[in-house]
């Protein structure tokens, strides 16, 4: 349970917010909790307002590969912040960030800073329907990039279902204009491009699905997804706001070693700033204004705070890299799945779970998950109960058995002890 001052803070909070957040998932509605309220973090924990500390595998959501509050981080975006900012004209920053991210990342020619990975996923859409003077785009159940309203989708359990609005707000007509069909199944994807493969602009798909949990690519599927999209002339869109240098260093598609059209990213590539980009092939780019006619701009568009901050981080991870980095995230992740599925074992309650890079995954499933119809017949009570008693050890997770747990480059052997210390007693809670 929430301490007193979170519970207090939470209810103020409700007054003057919608739900007392800024974004949904933050009131912990999907584990019926009252949301702790963050002080401060050091390192591989988070503290609360109350004096509690945790074990963090939340990271913001992915981006703090380096952690919370790392030193050299900071003082980039305090050195930043002393010059000024905002200016509204270049700075230099924003191309030494830029061509460091194409650098790193196989497919990428030319980069155009954003703000958020909403930002950057709506602006690949529209490149792409400008490419290819289409208007249909193709997105996979379970798969998030962001609430523009095209991505804000509910799909039926039919083959291919045109697009119905999951949200108020979102026009029908707009919402039809999006295709889903099951993550992992290219049967399915073949079968809707044979129907309607010249109307479709672009695929765009997390490459490792990072908002239904952290679910895997079956082998060979990322491959199939390519093959198809070049056959038919339509773009694919990779979304690595969460894979972007948290599977490893050039991201998804340098791991399974594809070269998509175009790319998003988040807050990864400023540390944990708001921030994100999205970038591609030199002729995709250059449609782009002043370039080209496809308008797209930002006030805050390579902020210096972000961009000082991402240059520092992306330093790091190149030269960290090096020496194992990705490779002991992974262990990491791998070491924690694995002590939760003995655990399992152990108590004779059905989990499943995995690991890739910085990521990893923990469902109360008895099998395989690989796509969204799985990964929703998972036991949300059971994780309900092991979130909170975990919480109660002082160990963080996601608030929704739907996101995905992560690793940072701080996370050391003592911080995977009290993770395996708080499981045990947290499986000895769950009924």
């Amino acid at each position: 349970m929430a301490g007193p001052k979170s519970t207090a803070a939470f209810e103020r909070a409700k007054r003057v917010l919608p739900g007392g957040v800024n974004s949904p998932v933050r009131a912990f509605k999907s584990v019926h909790g009252t949301p702790y309220f963050a002080d401060h973090g050091e390192g591989a924990y988070i503290y609360d307002i109350d004096g509690n500390r945790y074990v963090d595998y939340l990271m913001s959501w992915g981006p703090l590969i380096w952690g919370h509050a790392h030193p050299k981080i900071v003082k980039a975006v305090q050195d930043a912040a002393s010059r000024g900012t905002s200016f509204g004209v270049p700075t230099e920053l924003e191309t030494v960030i830029a061509e460091k991210i194409i650098s790193l990342m196989q497919s990428l020619e030319v980069v155009r800073m954003v703000n958020s990975g909403t930002e950057a996923t709506m602006s690949a859409v529209r490149v792409a329907r400008a490419a290819t003077n289409r208007s249909l785009i193709v997105k996979f159940i379970g798969c998030y990039h962001g609430h523009a309203d095209y991505f804000l989708v509910k799909a039926g359990s039919e083959v291919a279902s045109l697009g119905l609005p999951d949200s108020p707000g979102v026009p029908r007509e707009v919402a039809e204009r999006t295709l889903a069909v099951p993550y992992n199944d290219i049967d399915v994807l073949r079968d809707l491009f044979l129907e309607r493969g010249e109307e479709i602009a672009a695929v765009i798909i997390e490459p490792v699905a990072g908002n239904m949990g952290c679910v895997l690519p079956k082998p060979g599927y990322l491959q199939a997804v390519r093959e198809l999209t070049r056959s038919f002339g339509s773009l694919l869109i990779f979304d690595e706001v969460i894979t972007g240098f948290r599977v490893g260093l050039g991201g998804a598609q340098r791991r399974f070693d594809i070269d998509p059209d175009l790319t998003t990213f988040g807050k990864v590539i400023g540390a944990g700033l708001p921030v994100g980009a999205y970038g591609g092939r030199r002729d995709l780019m250059e449609m782009v204004a002043p370039s080209g006619p496809v308008y797209q701009g930002g006030t805050l568009s390579g902020n210096p705070l972000a961009m000082s901050a991402g240059l520092v981080s992306l330093q790091m991870l190149e030269e960290a890299a090096k020496d194992g980095l990705y490779e002991r995230m992974q262990s990491y992740g791998e070491q924690v799945v694995s002590s939760f599925l003995a655990l399992g074992k152990e108590r004779g309650i059905p989990v499943y779970g995995h690991a890739i890079g910085g990521m990893f995954g923990l469902f109360f499933h008895d099998g395989p998950v690989y796509d969204f119809d799985s990964v929703s017949k998972s036991d949300a009570s059971k994780y309900e109960q092991f979130f909170h008693a975990m919480l109660g050890e002082g160990v963080t997770f996601a608030p929704s058995q739907m996101e995905t747990a992560f690793v940072s480059a701080v996370h050391t052997d003592r911080e995977l002890d009290l993770t395996r210390s708080a499981m045990e007693k947290a499986f000895n809670t769950i009924r």
